[in-house]
């Protein structure tokens, strides 16, 4: 009898001893210890999200992909450069449920092997989770305002599932409506219409 090949000892990942860059972020490459983001420096776990989220992130990308115009892709849980400090200080990326990006920036990011950015973004979607409210409807709110990214829509599944809607508005940073429910539909940055009750059923 053969025995079969013995599968390699996990990688073991060693939490930075200093704060991070975001060239140092990016080649940490993807790890095994459920870090997905950076925030000042600082390399900072994520949990693993409920079956719902997944669910939503799921249906609402399947909502969106045969709506928007063609110059323009939806990308799942990918990092995104922020560009909050100059290069070679501590850096912020962050990695959002999903991103409407435009398609050049991803050619560039495979030509490249680099991660997108801010101003490749035309809408950020973060849905919320128990453990992420605080996060999702203020820290990142301002982060992805400083950073310069046009939209930011917020997904609550808590049911009624709403949406609520962020956009710039020049130097006082984000301007949010009142959160929807039901049929969501806008013309700006591209007309979509969105059925959110759909999204969890």
């Amino acid at each position: 009898m053969t025995a079969l090949p013995q599968p390699e000892p996990a990688r073991r990942w060693e939490i930075p001893d200093h704060l991070l860059t975001i060239e140092e972020y990016a080649a940490l490459g993807e790890t095994d210890s459920g870090f997905t983001e950076l925030v000042e420096g600082r390399v900072v776990m994520s949990p693993s999200p409920v079956p719902d989220h997944n669910i939503v992130m799921l249906e609402l990308a399947q909502q969106l992909v045969p709506q928007i115009p063609g110059h323009l892709k939806v990308v799942p849980d990918t990092d995104v450069n922020l560009g909050l400090t100059p290069p070679g200080r501590p850096g912020h990326s962050r990695r959002p449920d999903l991103l409407v990006v435009e398609k050049d920036a991803l050619a560039r990011v495979r030509k490249d092997r680099s991660m997108l950015r801010a101003d490749d973004v035309a809408v950020v979607v973060e849905i919320v989770s128990p453990g992420s409210k605080r996060t999702d409807y203020q820290v990142k709110h301002d982060e992805y305002a400083d950073a310069g990214i046009p939209h930011y829509w917020i997904v609550d599944i808590t049911e009624p599932v709403s949406l609520v809607v962020c956009h710039q508005a020049g130097e006082f940073g984000y301007m949010d409506a009142a959160a929807v429910t039901g049929t969501f539909t806008t013309d700006v940055p591209f007309p979509v219409k969105l059925d959110l009750d759909a999204l969890l059923s």
